[in-house]
């Protein structure tokens, strides 16, 4: 029995724990934390702590000081013990087995000498103790119960140590303390994995909002799941840099998980662009490809053609003349009706001469070959939105910010909203929706407009062009930094850290990387 100095101190030391435990967020820290304090108080040479799963009982960490034995927590081994059942086959406790004993029945469970005792099953701590020369002698066996008491997990020291470094039994007074210090663990612990179970619940709403706006388009799944993992590589390029001016950017576990959520969160507006605006494969395409109906046409004049040579209003010359340029010119709009990354000024002025030719519609009347509206969209320079329908899709940024800056974040997720909107901004401020310049905005930021950029650039499952290779999205990439158009210096780490290859190797087909592991 410990004196009542040793004793005030040992109960100060509970306290000092009790403080320690409930600052503690990484689980396998706290349950190491935990272990470590119950062999302190009781003087113990080893431990072992167990936590209640599925009815068993699952090894989570392990340590024997004298064999140097550590397995969980922080010692980068995992346990590879069977877990113990609490029930048997047939149903009946598994009374035999001195934890399940202490779970089922709730009670601690204090031995003088395992060796000495026939209530229990050692068979196990015998073997162990042959393979290893060890002798198991003492055990004290705590439940842990939580704030329903229930009981969660179970503390079992062996070998209580005296000033000498002799086995002796585990004191009424050392039980006293490791019981009162499980009772502290058992409300760490469960408010522990209630936050993970919460946070669990809240990345699952936010993968089922993903889900929905991947599902309403065959062309965007995987955009919102790429893009956050893009994000994370970069960041932590940028993190681990030890040059120019990020040398000094740091980011913790906290910083990591919010700019996590906000990745995943980055698109979440997009869950009210109508599917039409983002499923357009074509500069033509509303509920069909309207190139069909210009196909009917060109066919309705290569039959006026033939009509008027039938008729000898034109020479067989004429005919084979305008017939080759109605073939070229129907060729022409339907690649021109595919998109692209640009259409040339030249190819503007032909499909609106195209636009002016006559023919005579399903009602008898004469009227131009082209709509305004079918020569506005065929005239599209970049990609298969007309100006309204870009408009459409990039008011999902407004939505997204509206969306999120309506929610109650805690404060260690208060930037979520300002990373998640500011994706599509420049650094020259031309961007959108607040332009916001590169000074006006966070590194995060920052660093998701590249990677959002990247992705789409690479990402084979746009409906209006192929995925670029790598060589292609860096050359593009380049001349974005030259306009200011991204941040120049995270641009510098994505190139010199290789991001890109990384992300290739885990999301891009094979055939896109034409770049050497180590280009120069």
């Amino acid at each position: 029995m410990p004196n009542n100095g040793h004793f005030l101190h040992l109960l100060d030391r509970l306290n000092q724990i009790g403080v320690s435990l409930s600052r503690e967020k990484d689980l396998g820290r706290l349950l190491e934390t935990i272990l470590l304090a119950a062999k302190e108080l009781a003087n113990a040479d080893a431990g072992t702590l167990y936590l209640v799963e599925d009815g068993m009982l699952r090894f989570e960490i392990l340590r024997t000081d004298s064999l140097g034995i550590a397995f969980g927590g922080t010692s980068g081994k995992a346990p590879t013990f069977t877990p113990i059942p609490l029930c048997l086959k047939d149903g009946s406790p598994n009374d035999d087995m001195v934890v399940a004993c202490a779970v089922i029945n709730d009670r601690t469970i204090n031995i003088d000498d395992a060796y000495d005792i026939g209530a229990y099953d050692f068979s196990g701590t015998r073997l162990f103790d042959e393979k290893t020369g060890y002798r198991s002698k003492s055990f004290l066996t705590v439940p842990m119960k939580n704030h329903e008491n229930e009981v969660i997990g179970v503390l079992q020291l062996i070998n209580a140590l005296d000033d000498d470094g002799n086995i002796v039994p585990f004191s009424a007074a050392s039980q006293q303390l490791v019981e009162s210090l499980a009772s502290q663990a058992a409300i760490a612990l469960t408010n522990r994995q209630l936050i993970e179970q919460l946070e669990k619940l809240f990345e699952s709403l936010i993968q089922l909002i993903n889900t929905a706006i991947d599902d309403k388009s065959p062309y965007t799944g995987g955009h919102c799941e790429r893009v956050p993992e893009l994000t994370m590589m970069l960041a932590e390029a940028v993190d681990a840099a030890d040059y120019g001016p990020f040398k000094d950017f740091c980011m913790d576990a906290a910083d990591r998980y919010e700019l996590k959520i906000a990745g995943l969160l980055h698109d979440c507006g997009k869950i009210t662009t109508p599917v039409h605006v983002v499923d357009k494969a074509s500069k033509l395409q509303t509920l069909f490809d309207r190139i069909e109906l210009i196909d009917t046409r060109f066919e309705v004049l290569q039959r006026d053609l033939e009509i008027a040579l039938l008729r000898r209003q034109i020479d067989e010359a004429g005919y084979q003349q305008q017939q080759q340029q109605l073939v070229s010119d129907r060729q022409f709009l339907r690649q021109a009706n595919l998109g692209g990354e640009f259409m040339s000024a030249q190819d503007v002025a032909r499909v609106r001469q195209i636009a002016a030719y006559r023919w005579r519609n399903p009602a008898g009347e004469t009227c131009s070959f082209l709509s305004q509206e079918e020569a506005d969209n065929l005239c599209i320079a970049r990609g298969t939105l007309n100006e309204q329908e870009r408009a459409i899709i990039n008011h999902h940024i407004d939505v997204t910010i509206q969306m999120l800056e309506a929610l109650p974040w805690p404060r260690h997720l208060q930037h979520v909203p300002e990373y998640a909107g500011g994706h599509h901004e420049r650094m020259d401020g031309k961007g959108y929706p607040r332009h916001l310049t590169r000074e006006q905005m966070s590194v995060p930021a920052r660093v998701m407009a590249i990677a959002d950029i990247f992705e789409a650039l690479t990402a084979s499952d746009r409906p209006y062009k192929p995925g670029k290779t790598l060589s292609e999205a860096l050359a593009i990439l380049r001349r974005m930094k030259q306009d200011q158009h991204i941040d120049p210096d995270l641009f510098d780490i994505f190139e010199r850290e290789k991001v890109y290859l990384r992300y290739a190797e885990r999301f891009l087909d094979p055939s896109q990387n034409d770049l050497d592991s180590n280009p120069a």
